[in-house]
């Protein structure tokens, strides 16, 4: 059976993550961009990262420029952005596809895992997938859940 721990990914700074460095741990993976209306959520993301890092929490970002051309930075200017905005401190990956021939193969996996309201394709950015301890996808949630509403999920999966 396949898991997140299968896959890598190279980080914003250009370094190959083997993503079973976080074996054992909850993961949240959203795909992330700069000028989109759903910017506004790295804080929330970066508030669970905060509270919940200790416990186990991982939360990964991928920027995507595949809606609406909302990602048009480099990768040096993507992080840049991220922290100066919001203080980013967690895994931010280098810019990818989602759907499509050229998807990541993390993201071909995760949209085959869950579909959403448009059956596997991604709708669009902050797109969020909670992975469980084991690898495997617990749930999918609409770019216009907030973070925060992800509390109770997080925990009850951190305390599984």
């Amino acid at each position: 059976m396949t898991a997140l721990q299968d896959f890598s990914a190279t980080s914003i700074d250009g370094r190959e993550v083997a993503l079973s460095d976080y074996a054992g741990k909850v993961v949240l993976v959203v795909n992330t961009a700069s000028q989109c209306g759903f910017t506004p959520q790295y804080k929330g993301l970066q508030e669970l990262h905060e509270r919940y890092a200790e416990q186990g929490l991982v939360i990964l970002g991928f920027p995507c420029d595949q809606f609406g051309g909302q990602e048009p930075g480099s990768d040096t200017e993507i992080a840049s952005f991220c922290e100066r905005n919001f203080g980013v401190t967690f895994p931010l990956f280098s810019k990818i596809e989602v759907n499509g021939d050229g998807a990541h193969p993390l993201y071909q996996w995760l949209r085959s895992e869950k579909g959403g309201a448009l059956g596997s394709k991604i709708k669009w950015n902050f797109t969020k997938y909670l992975v469980g301890k084991n690898g495997q996808v617990i749930d999918r949630y609409a770019p216009t859940t907030k973070p925060e509403k992800l509390v109770k999920d997080i925990e009850k999966a951190l305390a599984s």
